[in-house]
């Protein structure tokens, strides 16, 4: 049922690396409208593995029957429990909000696989296992009752960092615990920070209902262009095979002007008209480049290593990059 809502493909089930681990990779995806535009962006894992008898080549049961768990951003999840009301035959698949039980905790820093081995693990998954997962990568760690803790590298924020996903009570332990032996808590300030030095796209700030994949610039990424039918598809491949988007979600270099507000107009320079060509839609101050860096939406025809205006006229000039490594390729 997913197969023909997501734009990337349903992720295969974890396999048995040892007895009570297993390893699986996450899809990150959209799931669109007709017309191609956002509902959300997602990714999708199965977690369930521990006793199944699928993996086994059993037929599933009722209670064993293989699950999937889509993290879904917090701006997303009203649109996507609408569409998938809508989309899922009740007969054939289930819905259910798993919020309120289930916890998320993302573990930052050099040391972070470190304390997960020991901390969350049980010296199950050596260190070195979790510091070679590529992004989407995760390991499961599974306990007596069919679940288990889930560890999953992700490349959010631009710092080695782990999601670590399980039942509400264990993850809340593990917060206390990661705490006492000396982690130190990341307000939204700083996950910000490392999320636009990241230069990665947060659906709600650089993403919404009216955003196509492809000008966000997560197309590479969430859609699976060899993939069966899925709701929007046409639109897409159509701007792959035949079209242009007429913006780009592109890097800003602002040098040491303050962080502009969200929505901030940007302009071209004066000798290409001072019109306005875009908007920001992220900004943060960073430490380790020593400037501000911001995403914003430039109109197609300003090419990154273009300079743009931030703000009305006497505004602070930026440096337009590329999303995908936006911050090296500028120098």
């Amino acid at each position: 049922m997913l197969g023909g809502i997501l734009t990337a493909s349903v992720p295969p089930s974890p396999v048995r690396s040892e007895p009570g681990v297993f390893v699986g990779r996450a899809a990150y995806s959209a799931v669109l409208t007709p017309k191609g535009r956002m509902i959300t962006d997602l990714r999708v894992l199965r977690t369930d593995v521990a006793s199944s008898p699928a993996l086994a080549g059993s037929p599933p049961s009722e209670e064993t029957r293989e699950r999937l768990l889509l993290d879904v951003p917090y701006a997303g999840r009203a649109g996507l429990a609408d569409h998938l009301g809508r989309s899922l035959p009740p007969r054939l698949a289930r819905v259910e909000d798993v919020s309120e039980e289930t916890g998320l905790l993302t573990v930052l820093g050099p040391d972070g696989a470190d304390l997960l081995t020991r901390e969350a693990l049980g010296l199950r998954v050596e260190s070195a296992v979790l510091q070679g997962l590529e992004e989407g990568d995760y390991v499961v760690v599974a306990s007596g009752g069919g679940e288990g803790i889930t560890v999953l590298r992700t490349a959010e924020v631009a710092t080695p960092a782990f999601d670590v996903i399980g039942d509400g009570v264990t993850i809340q332990a593990l917060r206390a615990r990661l705490l006492e032996v000396g982690a130190v808590e990341l307000d939204e300030g700083g996950w910000e920070t490392l999320r636009v030095e990241a230069a990665r796209p947060a659906f709600g700030f650089d993403m919404d209902e009216d955003t196509l994949p492809v000008e966000a610039g997560i197309h590479q990424r969430a859609i699976d262009y060899e993939k069966g039918c899925y709701t929007g598809q046409e639109v897409i491949v159509r701007i792959r095979d035949r079209g242009h988007v007429n913006r780009h979600l592109r890097g800003l270099k602002l040098g040491d002007a303050p962080p502009p507000r969200r929505g901030t107009e940007l302009f071209a320079p004066a000798t290409r008209g001072d019109t306005a060509v875009g908007v920001v839609t992220s900004a943060a101050r960073s430490p380790r480049l020593g400037e501000t860096l911001g995403l914003g939406y430039v109109r197609r025809g300003i090419e990154p290593g273009e300079r743009i205006r931030v703000g009305e006229p006497g505004g602070v000039e930026g440096l337009v990059s590329e999303l995908d490594g936006a911050w090296a390729s500028t120098g």
